[in-house]
């Protein structure tokens, strides 16, 4: 098993940099002050002189920026002037998942400065690619130190090699999550239509849609679609698959179910509850309720669709689909946006989508390309700060928000732009463009002057929400979305935390039968799915005998194995 190899040059080159840093070339000492008219108190670093010397460091993300305005934005321009840092970076397009563009990276040794790499960091560790961040981190990131607190150890890539190779930046640190983006979606009108009905099951969703679609076979001039999916690459396992857990009761580990009392794992699909949710999948097809092209689209076809506003129905996170559903509001379409349901199987199901899994996601890893790593972490530090991180929230004091008797507030302006122009306003303003380019706090933690350090609270929630969005909450006795859904303290917090980060073997038996395993499920749920419903139960049985015939169950053991390891990681208990 292939989990640690020889780095000898990228050990040279960062011992040689450090050196170099510690003489003060490009990157001198930062220094403590006061931060600006932030109201953030003073626990940021302002760069010294030499630390805002100009510089271009090389960026790689593997989720799409749409909006991203190569700093020409005022956040960015903000964030140049400050630290003297340009950013030169290329996000991936469409929903490849940087998977495409990391394996030629790995091939060839051609990376940036650094990355968000998402799923394929293992890749380019095992290539010798990524840097050890440790002592990077402890000798000139206080900022990045003191907010990851106890959370260091959750940032150790394995048992066998406890290297900081990224840290976590696509989720804050100690969120609390005020909103749900997630579930089974349906739009406003529709549910306007009928009197704001109890949405708690499937059979509630799906009457729901065929009644709408029966009374109103025509949107705008074009055909009503009761239900569509997006099964464009890696975004089958948002809309197609990965539901099937939700509905059923378990928690999203990705490919694999986790029992949590022994920590045995199996692909998930392997479930006789989820076998059922497919069987409902087949169904709405068959029943002409489930969009026809969903296995055929792709990810700007499905958006399309959306902004079109004749889709009722989404099973999905709202992340996936908010370009097509922040076109419909800038249309002034805000019936036509959608409101979030815990929808499962049966009434016997309960949906964890906020059963705590601590801090753990993709983030950013410097790469061996850095030519100065003590310049970059400062920078990434000066990011993670109060003043950085109320500017990459917030935006700039007495254009984006003024602060009123010590409390930040959204100007009214502002606050519509958000909400029926978000698009543009990311653009040009650059709020929320760069909070996953560092280590920062979580909705719902407050920075020294008692402020949220993000607009991601309570009041900030509702006044971002449209009208059609607070007459729905009215309608169901709920202020936000997640006031309809399981809660944290209904669940245990999962041990091995959040199962799609966690790395595994590059090479060996693993990655082969792993692949196999996805092409067969990438093929054989689509079939299952659009066969008539007599064939359904054929099909789907030898679906799951064929990821067996291919390895499924020595890949399973294997992924026990990490499991387990990791929980002893994360936790200090000895697991056999």
């Amino acid at each position: 098993m292939k989990w640690k190899t020889p780095r000898t040059f990228a050990a040279l080159l960062l011992a040689t940099t450090l050196l170099i840093g510690g003489c003060g070339s490009n990157g001198g000492s930062a220094s403590e002050g006061n931060n600006g008219n932030t109201g953030t108190g003073n626990n940021g670093q302002n760069a010294s002189a030499e630390d805002t010397s100009p510089v271009t460091f090389t960026f790689f993300g593997a989720d799409a920026s749409p909006n991203w305005n190569n700093m020409q934005d005022e956040v960015g321009k903000a964030i140049t002037e400050k630290t003297g840092v340009t950013i030169q970076a290329e996000y991936d397009v469409g929903s490849g998942g940087g998977e495409q563009k990391i394996a030629l990276m790995t091939a060839s040794g051609d990376v940036p400065d650094f990355i968000f790499a998402k799923g394929s960091l293992s890749k380019l560790v095992d290539a010798g690619l990524i840097i050890d961040m440790t002592d990077l981190i402890e000798e000139h990131a206080p900022n990045i130190k003191r907010i990851l607190g106890d959370n260091i150890n959750r940032m150790k890539y394995s048992n066998e090699d406890p290297s900081i190779y990224q840290i976590t930046t696509n989720m804050g640190v100690d969120q609390q999550s005020f909103d749900a983006g997630g579930g089974f979606e349906i739009q406003q009108r529709v549910l306007k239509e009928f009197g704001y009905p109890e949405i708690r099951t499937v059979k509630d969703f799906e009457d729901i849609l065929r009644k709408y679609k029966e009374k109103y076979p025509e949107t705008d001039g074009q055909p009503t679609i009761p239900l569509s999916l997006n099964a464009d690459d890696w975004k089958i396992m948002i809309t197609v698959t990965n539901p099937a857990f939700l509905a059923t009761g378990a928690p999203d580990d990705g490919e694999y179910y986790v029992n949590p009392e022994t920590y045995e794992t199996q692909l998930h699909y392997k479930r006789a509850e989820e076998k059922e949710y497919f069987r409902w999948l087949n169904h709405m097809f068959n029943e002409g309720l489930l969009d026809k092209d969903t296995f055929i689209q792709k990810d700007d076809q499905y958006k399309a669709k959306i902004a079109s506003g004749r889709v009722l129905g989404l099973i999905s996170q709202e992340w996936e689909y908010q370009d097509g559903e922040n076109a419909l509001k800038a249309a002034g379409k805000d019936d036509y946006t959608y409101a979030h349901f815990p929808v499962t199987l049966n009434e016997d199901y309960v949906d964890h989508s906020f059963q705590p899994a601590g801090l753990d996601g993709s983030g950013i890893a410097i790469t061996t390309a850095a030519k100065d790593p003590v310049r970059l972490i400062k920078f990434l530090d000066w990011l993670a700060s109060d003043e950085g991180q109320v500017l990459m929230n917030w935006g700039i004091e007495g254009k984006h928000y003024n602060v009123e008797n010590g409390v930040r507030v959204v100007p009214e302006e502002i606050q519509n732009r958000k909400v029926n122009d978000t698009n543009n306003f990311n653009k040009e303003s650059g709020i929320s463009l760069y909070t996953a380019m560092t280590v920062h706090y979580g909705d719902g933690v407050k920075d020294p002057s008692g402020n949220y350090y993000t607009t991601n609270f309570p009041d900030q929630i509702v006044a971002g929400y449209t009208e059609a969005e607070k007459e729905t909450l009215a309608a169901y006795g709920a202020t936000t979305w997640k006031d309809l859904f399981p809660q944290e303290g209904d669940f245990k917090p999962k041990e091995w935390g959040a199962l799609y980060n966690m790395p595994v073997p590059t090479d060996g038996d693993y990655q082969v039968i792993y692949q196999k395993t996805q092409d067969i499920i990438r093929k054989r749920i689509p079939e299952a799915v659009l066969t008539t419903p007599d064939k359904f139960d054929t099909v789907f049985d030898n679906f799951l005998a064929e990821l067996d015939k291919a390895g499924a169950e020595k890949m399973e053991a294997e992924y026990t194995e990490l499991v387990k390891k990791r929980v002893s990681l994360f936790t200090g208990k000895d697991v056999q």
